[in-house]
């Protein structure tokens, strides 16, 4: 049996449980591609995620321990299963691999071909690495969910995390009036992505600055969500990646709320990279970590405030 580098979690936990270790190089089945990784990222609270651990995103079914965690990556495809027209060997590609397989915190990983897309042509695989569930979460937020037209106004809650500065970005790129709200210490950072107005969140009431809105894109929840109806005007939308909006408090004040969990898509990925190729969409990085690291890359997320993503380099 051929095997690899990986790390891997040999019961549930968090960072305290991921080892890096020699483990069996997994093969393709139909339908399926193996890629040669060469950077994947990792996601805050994605070891706490039901999916992570069992078959089923909620959590019924055996464990399917030991776990590779870590599910965005871009690599080169290895090998194609039985099927496969579409990438092909040889080529370079990203994606989201589905939160119910293993990650591709590893040398190899195994994913659907149906959900893999050329990776963009303009940067490197770090980079590359850092943008399948952050920039997919927020074109999925802004184009799916809230439609969003040219010259609308949009206020993204938490406006320099790891969605939230791709949600500021693509927001502008759309033609929006992007308002954010982030720390004092990432306020010009967050103009730089794109966004007119930046409110420091600790010391301004954003309920002061801006008001008749046509979208709130809600990273935070908690009294930040509840506070986020009243800037919205009628036939709004709150669309929230953190917590459900409350349905009655959407109603009272004539809104709409829509949770969702972002899902692996080619065709998005498509666009997110032609926009990557013309300049309209740059990844943000919080820091590069080699393999052997990972677990210092989790424990990163579960304490500190970052700029972007943690991304992890595989290999050159």
């Amino acid at each position: 049996m051929s095997t690899m580098h990986a790390v891997r979690a040999h019961s549930r936990g968090g960072p305290e449980q991921l080892v890096y270790e020699e483990a069996p190089r997994p093969e393709p089945g139909p339908g399926e591609v193996l890629v040669a990784v060469k950077a994947a990222s990792m996601t805050p609270r994605e070891l706490t995620w039901p999916e992570t651990w069992t078959h089923s995103s909620d959590g019924t079914g055996p464990e399917r321990t030991p776990i590779i965690p870590s599910h965005e990556f871009s690599g080169v495809v290895a090998a194609c299963g039985a099927g496969v027209e579409t990438p092909a060997e040889g080529e370079a590609v990203y994606g989201l691999i589905p939160f119910t397989r293993d990650g591709a915190a590893a040398e190899y990983v195994v994913l659907p071909a149906a959900v893999v897309a050329a990776k963009p042509t303009t940067v490197d695989h770090d980079h590359a690495a850092a943008l399948p569930l952050a920039a997919l979460s927020a074109w999925q937020a802004l184009v799916d969910h809230a439609d969003l037209q040219e010259g609308q106004q949009v206020l993204v809650q938490g406006g320099a995390g790891g969605v939230g500065s791709y949600v500021v970005q693509l927001a502008a790129s759309l033609g929006a009036r992007v308002s954010a709200t982030a720390a004092a210490a990432d306020l010009e950072f967050v103009q730089g992505l794109g966004a007119e107005q930046a409110i420091d969140y600790a010391h301004d009431r954003f309920e002061d600055h801006v008001r008749d809105l046509d979208v709130v894109v809600d990273l935070v929840g908690g009294a930040t969500q509840s506070r986020s109806w009243s800037v919205l005007k009628p036939g709004g939308i709150l669309i929230s990646l953190a917590t459900p909006p409350d349905e009655q408090e959407a109603a009272r004040h004539g809104v709409r709320g829509v949770y969702f969990i972002v899902e692996p898509e080619r065709n998005a990925l498509g666009s997110i990279a032609e926009l990557v190729d013309h300049g309209h969409l740059k990844p943000v990085l919080d820091r590069i970590l080699p393999l052997a690291e990972t677990r210092s890359g989790y424990e990163a997320l579960e304490t500190g405030k970052r700029r972007g993503k943690i991304v992890i380099h595989v290999a050159d």
